[in-house]
């Protein structure tokens, strides 16, 4: 069974019918499946559950609708089935921080998104939940040369990062294939500015102030494999690595580094990488 493939058909699926009655059983029989599977199966793809999702793309829908100005906010509610234009009001405030009367009066924009990709990993059931696959390893110590930087992820970072990334690669011969390294820092606890450094497994001779060499001491990590840009997966990493700890009942460790990316070829950042994330190491016999 190709999980990703049922998960983004069932995307399009409830899109097409946010006006009609949407539940667990209704949408799971729509594919031949258990709702008890495909409950848990959904949760882990989307890191939320079906019925949350469905709220969020029927507030999503209403967006359009209540630019329009040809409904009534009562008839909005109505249509997408919120049944009462309080319990509507409520949702949306709760969703966008605004009310829904505040868009009408164009005193707030919020702009409707598409429906969202299904991040593409591997999962497999522990316990009888369906979760993303993965490992407890070793990551060795070693010395990473590049580019390195602060971004603020309440910024646009995703542009700083992508920028400085082709600074590296500007100084970098098209032939080179080494792996390419992501190191995320943590500034301050519980601050937003993160240090990065994007560089590989050599020295590269680059223009200061940008150009640094870190060495990464040995750490014991959780590894995740996925396929995609990590500044478009943040949420679903997030989750990935929350449901990760509950099961595994494993801790944090107590690391400046938060967690590192390596893509296997730096001229090939478009395929599947992987993430590790340190943990404290537990006995042996407390190891999954």
């Amino acid at each position: 069974m190709d999980h990703h493939k049922v998960v983004e058909q069932a995307l399009v699926h409830i899109e097409d019918n946010l006006q009609q009655p949407l539940s667990l059983d209704s949408v799971a029989d729509a594919f031949h499946m258990s709702k008890f599977y495909f409950h848990r199966l959904f949760s882990a793809m989307m890191g939320c559950s079906l019925s949350q999702y469905i709220l969020k793309r029927r507030l999503n829908a209403s967006l359009p609708l209540i630019h329009n100005k040809t409904m009534s906010l009562t008839n909005i509610a109505y249509e997408l089935g919120f049944g009462t234009q309080a319990s509507f009001t409520r949702a949306f405030k709760r969703q966008y921080g605004v009310p829904p009367k505040s868009l009408r009066a164009e005193q707030a924009v919020i702009t409707p998104e598409p429906i969202p990709a299904v991040v593409q990993r591997p999962v497999k059931n522990v316990n009888g939940d369906i979760v993303t696959d993965f490992t407890q390893t070793e990551l060795g110590t070693l010395r990473v040369s590049g580019i390195a930087f602060e971004v603020d992820l309440a910024g646009d970072y995703k542009a700083r990062i992508r920028t400085h990334a082709q600074m590296l690669f500007n100084h970098m011969d098209d032939t080179a294939d080494d792996p390419c390294y992501v190191i995320y820092s943590n500034c301050e606890p519980h601050s937003t500015r993160f240090k990065v450094l994007f560089g590989i497994p050599r020295e590269v001779q680059i223009d200061l102030p940008y150009y640094f060499t870190v060495d990464v001491p040995q750490l014991f990590c959780a590894k995740f494999k996925y396929t995609g840009d990590i500044l478009d997966i943040g949420d679903v990493l997030k989750t990935d690595y929350a449901r990760f700890l509950k099961i595994t009942r494993q801790e944090t460790e107590d690391s400046h580094i938060e967690l590192i990316q390596v893509f296997d070829d730096v001229q090939h950042l478009d395929a599947a990488y992987h993430i590790y994330a340190p943990i404290k190491k537990l006995p042996i016999d407390s190891e999954i």
